[in-house]
């Protein structure tokens, strides 16, 4: 195995773990983050337990240690399974790691995957983009970029990731004035975010992954009509879509920068 591919692999792993381990604090926040819009943030736990911080596990501290509900179906939080945010979070890792190599911006989608996956957790569950979570990451995705394109051996070009932000929040936000009950606001903001990471290398993958977001919710959709638990009206979740775009837009810019 050449000296390449043995570097190669051992970055993937590092990204691997740095995944499983974010995504293993991921559960709390989810269950925290995911209430209906207007509501404010959950702070019990289903067992009524006051919960503390926004980072953990799938498990509440007083019933994990009370024997009353330590077998209980309420004692975890409710649809949360630990391990697939945390599965999941190290898959997205380890292919921006074999994508990028060892290019600094790298950092940069290791620290905003983490972010990603709880977006799309919580938009599945009650479509709903939480401004704390979509807001602050398109201003850090700027920021990391901008710090990125001062280190040698970078890829990307920060002006048009920030031409890239402006566009796509645009073109969003143009969208939702169109049909308001098809795309929410959320996505207009979360759509800022993805136009930085995606601008960073260049417009064609802009354009390719705003293309692959709306063919899998376009497909998404389609399939829910055809078994017919929606119908053409219905509303979908399209953040996560949004972010799988950004995803298969980040991988193929990055292997081809």
């Amino acid at each position: 195995m050449s000296t390449v591919g043995t570097s190669t692999g051992a970055l993937m792993v590092v990204a691997a773990m740095w995944g499983a381990l974010t995504g293993a604090l991921l559960p709390r926040a989810a269950h925290r983050f995911a209430v209906p819009s207007g509501e404010p943030w959950r702070d019990r736990c289903p067992a009524g337990h006051p919960i503390r911080g926004w980072l953990g596990g799938a498990r509440c501290g007083e019933c994990a240690r009370s024997s009353a509900y330590r077998d209980s179906p309420s004692a975890p939080y409710r649809h949360t399974t630990p391990l697939l945010p945390a599965t999941v979070t190290a898959l997205v890792c380890a292919a921006l790691a074999a994508a990028t190599g060892t290019r600094p911006e790298l950092a940069v989608w290791l620290l905003l995957a983490p972010a990603g996956v709880l977006l799309a957790v919580v938009d599945l569950r009650v479509r709903r983009l939480p401004d704390p979570l979509t807001l602050p990451l398109a201003a850090a995705a700027l920021a990391l970029l901008g710090l990125s394109a001062l280190l040698p051996e970078h890829a990307g070009h920060w002006p048009t990731a920030l031409c890239g932000a402006l566009a796509l929040g645009a073109g969003y936000f143009v969208l939702f004035l169109i049909n308001p009950a098809g795309m929410g606001f959320g996505d207009v903001k979360l759509a800022v975010g993805v136009g930085a990471v995606l601008g960073w290398y260049g417009w064609p993958t802009v354009l390719l992954g705003t293309f692959v977001g709306f063919l899998l919710g376009a497909l998404y959709g389609g399939t829910l009509v055809v078994v017919r638990r929606a119908n053409r009206k219905s509303a979908i979740p399209f953040g996560p879509f949004l972010l799988a775009g950004a995803l298969a837009g980040l991988l193929i810019g990055a292997y081809t920068a």
